[in-house]
């Protein structure tokens, strides 16, 4: 028996938001017969290998100490900031200080923090499509006015700085980049990434670019130059997820960085919907974050060989063209146009035994395009991918 709606009114934004989209990619499982062999779950982003044995050790321990179980700083533990700030003054070669940092429960919640900042309702942000689904259910649900920035399969889904410019109006507060990017797994080259810098900066808006998966970057250089500005608070917010470098995601640890002024009125929005970030796996992440770097290069290099793996599987194929592949996901355009994306990826679920989001999740205009989270599986199960596409031949 349905259960009735109550009989108060419920935020019309919200209303208006589809549920989230993989509860009901995951119902597809129910379904699966099984003829096919194991389900292979390429739904969801989730890290296939937990946190090293002395990692999950360290957090039983931070788990019994009665301190953990305190209020802590509203911006997190001085620790966690201030190792989060020298790993990526490291990783950028630039001066970041533990008082930009701020801590958060994932990097959702750095995301909703962020925007609530910056924009309120009727204000405006640039947001490239296909885009990640939470970001427009957030902005969706603030009351915050969307401008699509299309990124393209013929640019490797890179949008285009000149035409982000075109969109930007007196009411325009941000633009909004993911890289490596979820869904599509491009890698925007670091001029691209310093070209917005430099746009936001002459129109006087934010760049807030989130770099939830810059730890699974192929080696050689920094993901871009913009932290080498002394000036980069001015412009640039940067945001960052502990869950997947770290193999945590249910501990919910994320990381905000921005200038002291913009920290400082973040942590007025903190208070009020978090108060402090669950505190456990703060101390553990702060020492893992130099004492577990070899685990998490190693990592790095396992998804990069899951990548190549996913490569080679798609090349094999008639039909299916891998049109962007990095960090954790493959953004594949399906061989049948006359089908939606939903129809394809049910029926490679219930009869090919295996889980992609259709490209519509991520906006309008993907219907031709299905995404393949290729970093939740170990190579051995990716090589089997032809044989299972091919049963929907």
């Amino acid at each position: 028996m349905n259960a009735l709606p109550p009989p108060f009114t419920l935020n019309r934004r919200v209303l208006a938001v589809d549920a989230p989209p993989i509860p009901e990619a995951q119902a597809w499982k129910e379904l699966y017969s099984g003829d096919a062999g194991p389900m292979i779950d390429l739904s969801q982003a989730v890290p296939s290998t937990p946190p090293p044995a002395s990692m999950l050790e360290a957090l039983g321990r931070a788990a019994a100490q009665g301190d953990t179980s305190r209020y802590g700083p509203i911006l997190g533990d001085a620790a966690l900031r201030s190792a989060h700030a020298a790993e990526t003054s490291r990783l950028y070669d630039a001066p970041i200080r533990e008082t930009q940092v701020a801590i958060t429960a994932g990097c959702n919640q750095a995301f909703v923090t962020v925007m609530m900042a910056l924009a309120g309702t009727g204000d405006r942000v640039i947001l490239p499509a296909p885009w990640y689904f939470n970001h427009r259910m957030t902005l969706d649900m603030l009351g915050i006015e969307v401008d699509i920035l299309p990124a393209r399969p013929g640019s490797g889904f890179v949008p285009d700085v000149a035409e982000a410019a075109g969109l930007i109006t007196p009411s325009t507060r941000a633009i909004i980049l993911v890289s490596p990017n979820n869904p599509t797994g491009a890698i925007y080259p670091p001029p691209v990434i310093e070209a917005f810098a430099t746009l936001a900066r002459a129109k006087g808006i934010a760049l807030v670019l989130d770099e939830t998966y810059r730890d699974f970057l192929p080696a050689g250089g920094a993901p871009h130059r913009v932290f080498e500005d002394e000036c980069w608070g001015e412009t640039l917010i940067s945001l960052y997820s502990f869950s997947k470098a770290h193999a945590i995601p249910g501990h919910r640890l994320g990381a905000i960085l921005a200038g002291e002024p913009v920290i400082a009125e973040i942590a007025k929005l903190l208070d009020c919907i978090q108060i402090c970030p669950a505190r456990t796996a703060q101390g553990v992440v702060a020492q893992a974050i130099e004492g577990e770097r070899a685990w998490r290069k190693a990592q790095a290099a396992e998804l990069a060989r899951r990548a190549l793996a996913t490569r080679e599987a798609f090349a094999s194929l008639n039909g299916w063209q891998l049109h962007s592949a990095g960090a954790y996901f493959a953004y594949v355009a399906h061989p049948w146009p006359d089908r939606s994306a939903a129809e394809v990826a049910r029926r490679l679920a219930l009869e090919g035994g295996v889980l992609a989001l259709p490209g519509p999740y991520f906006g309008t205009g993907q219907e031709g395009h299905l995404r393949f989270a290729f970093a939740n599986v170990g190579t051995e199960t990716l090589r089997t991918l032809p044989e299972r596409l091919r049963l929907l031949a």
